[in-house]
């Protein structure tokens, strides 16, 4: 009688693999599998930014508050992102949790110690700032000491986030990295505009 060819054992070496493997995973606990759930939006995780300036200050402030957002409206920060990039329009409890979340995460970050001086942030919001000339070199040369007696960063940001039109901002994101991205360059954008109008009061 002629021997089996080689390939006709694989199929059963890989049976016992599988339940060598099967076995061990359940000694140690593996015998269920549970989805990964999505973090809890209401318990707080550390947020870093990978971007410096007014970027790195909206994109942590747009992170912190779609999770307080999503804490208020009872889901976690990833199922509100998904629901908020979805066409239509917004309800009033959406708009109003981004709102205050976004306030909230000001807040936080003041408590913390996490912003920055606004002197910090003049250079960048008057680059793009249409102001004449003058007006920016003598802004810019006003000392730090004076622009930050005169301007909080939380009151610069508060205003930025009061004037923001949230419900047409979140009408129609493409999707949903896209959201957060929409919201960080309005916020941005709103950072800007408030502290050079701040600031035209300043020289």
């Amino acid at each position: 009688m002629s021997a089996l060819p080689r390939w006709v054992g694989l199929p059963v070496g890989a049976v016992v693999a599988v339940g060598a493997l099967t076995g061990v995973q359940v000694a140690n606990g593996g015998g269920t599998y549970e989805p990964l759930r999505p973090a809890d939006a209401c318990v707080e995780r550390p947020v870093t930014s990978r971007a410096d300036g007014i970027d790195g200050l909206t994109e942590r402030l747009v992170l912190l508050g779609l999770a307080d957002a999503a804490c208020q409206l009872g889901a976690s920060r990833e199922a509100l992102t998904l629901e908020l990039a979805q066409t239509g329009g917004r309800t009033n409890a959406e708009v109003d949790a981004v709102r205050q979340g976004l306030l909230s995460a000001v807040r936080q970050m003041k408590a913390e110690g996490s912003l920055p001086p606004a002197s910090d942030l003049v250079d960048e919001a008057l680059a793009t700032a249409d102001l004449n000339g003058l007006l920016k070199r003598v802004i810019l040369a006003l000392p730090d000491s004076v622009v930050d007696s005169a301007l909080k960063t939380d009151d610069v940001l508060v205003r930025a986030i009061d004037d923001l039109d949230l419900r047409a901002l979140l009408s129609d994101p493409d999707d949903q990295r896209r959201l957060e991205q929409q919201v960080e360059v309005a916020v941005t954008q709103a950072v800007k505009d408030s502290l050079v109008a701040r600031l035209r009061g300043l020289p």
